[in-house]
């Protein structure tokens, strides 16, 4: 019997990191894990997969669309599928793969298979018992899906963020349920690669939770790259055969039914806590009405020496989210003060163009009585982005009206995902719009699109 002071459950971005923040803190660290590889549902089959095949689909998008304005004239690439998914499984593999390395850099014992917790202090995987004086949740999540609606990854035509990464070919017809994150991205994909896409979604509005300006323009944007959006439409269920499906949804504006063809249906209707075959609810640990663990300030469950972070509690199912956790939780077990500030986690669609935003939204502090006022700066006044043929989108900065404290942001434009740190940075330390603006920001450069949003907060941007 191996004996640890912490052992975690489940080797993502928020297990492995705390793992490697454990290392360094001197504690004995072990991570369970079933999956062939480290990284968790991120690395294998989430974020770096998804990124790798819209990157690969961007550069498409630009060799069929603005290499000849720009003089780079000759034939349009096909397209391999095949190559493509080979490309996108070796990003994988590199990642996968560094994350072993650090495991074996940092002397962290990777124990493979699936973790029961028998006992407080205690984790078993197969037929061994290890003994932890701290064990930690890292387990992440899985993709829900709906009434009526049966996903098979396995071949079938109706998927989830799973499947989609791997369909034998590219579909003629692709039926996205969900117009959030995932649904929007990988039905972006698709549709740079020649198929018809057609997003339907319950909200009369995309990406749910987002500023209502980013909604707006973001659902132009892709339709001007051919997506179609049926909003306002509660899916009834999908008749699937072996090839084809019909989905059923109602409209609730008249609750008229109608059906949508597809060769392949996406199911990105959102994803909740994978914790099943832990034990923890017979330990007596308390979960959420929603199925998340229950944890304190600390990360700490009810159940003394047992703690939980990333997908598994609550919060935003972000994978920095996690890593953050994943740290902090690792400072508490060393007996120092860990730390994550909620209010200051940014979150991006990684599409083209790219949308962040970090902090609250316009109608949220307007809901909370705040007084606010707003800098908005359209990327078609940035030189560099209007160079690049990315002169659609906005930078939008919300501040205090009173104190000009930054208090969120949202970016809709060419690299939104890198430029929102620099707000996030500014957030974190209480900083002002005029801070921003009083910034120098090289030039020529997507980023003084930020610093002129940050002017138009106090007497006006230059070049607008």
């Amino acid at each position: 019997m191996a004996s640890y002071d912490v052992i975690i459950i489940g080797a993502g971005p928020g297990g492995y990191v705390s793992a490697i923040r454990c290392a360094q803190l001197g504690l004995k660290t072990a991570v369970v894990e079933g999956r062939d590889t480290l990284g968790g549902t991120c690395l294998n089959v989430g974020c770096i997969p998804s990124k790798a095949l819209l990157n690969a689909t961007h550069h498409l998008h630009e060799a069929e669309h603005n290499f000849a304005k720009m003089g780079l004239k000759g034939k349009s690439p096909s397209v391999d599928w095949d190559q493509m998914k080979s490309y996108k499984d070796d990003v994988v593999g590199q990642n996968t793969g560094g994350i072993e390395f650090l495991f074996k850099k940092n002397k962290i014992d990777w124990i493979k298979g699936w973790a029961t917790i028998p006992a407080v202090g205690k984790v078993k995987v197969g037929d061994e018992v290890h003994e932890a004086k701290n064990i930690v949740i890292a387990t992440g999540s899985v993709p829900t899906s709906l009434p009526g609606v049966e996903v098979n990854n396995d071949g079938g035509v109706v998927v989830d963020s799973t499947g989609a990464l791997e369909l034998p070919k590219v579909p003629k017809k692709l039926a996205v349920i969900g117009a959030g994150v995932i649904g929007l991205e990988l039905g972006s994909v698709y549709a740079r690669l020649g198929s018809e896409v057609t997003v339907v979604e319950y909200m009369d509005f995309i990406t749910p939770g987002m500023d209502a300006d980013v909604q707006r323009t973001f659902k132009k944007l892709l339709e001007k790259q051919g997506l179609n959006f049926i909003l306002g439409a509660a899916v009834q269920g999908v008749d699937a055969s072996k090839t084809k499906a019909k989905l059923t949804y109602k409209l609730k504006k008249d609750d008229s039914e109608h059906t949508l063809d597809a060769d392949v249906v996406l199911v990105a209707t959102g994803r909740k806590p994978f914790t099943d075959g832990l034990g923890l609810a017979e330990l007596g640990v308390e979960f959420t009405p929603r199925g998340q663990v229950k944890t304190d300030a600390h990360w700490a469950t009810n159940v003394k020496g047992i703690y939980a972070i990333g997908d598994a509690i609550v919060g935003p199912m972000l994978a920095h989210k996690a890593e953050d956790e994943g740290m902090a939780v690792a400072e508490v077990l060393a007996g120092k003060h860990g730390h994550v500030n909620y209010g200051v986690i940014p979150g991006v669609i990684y599409t083209s163009p790219e949308v962040a935003t970090v902090g609250q939204t316009e109608a949220q502090l307007k809901e909370e009585g705040r007084k606010v006022k707003i800098g908005k700066f359209s990327f078609m006044g940035n030189a560099r982005a209007k160079a690049v043929f990315q002169g659609d989108g906005f930078v939008k900065l919300i501040a205090d009206a009173e104190t000009d404290r930054l208090l969120g942001a949202a970016i809709i434009g060419p690299a939104a995902g890198d430029m929102i740190h620099e707000i996030c940075v500014a957030m974190e330390y209480g900083g002002s719009a005029q801070d921003i603006a009083l910034t120098c920001h090289a030039h020529p450069t997507y980023s003084e699109a930020v610093r002129e949003a940050a002017l138009a907060c106090g007497d006006g941007p230059i070049h607008a």
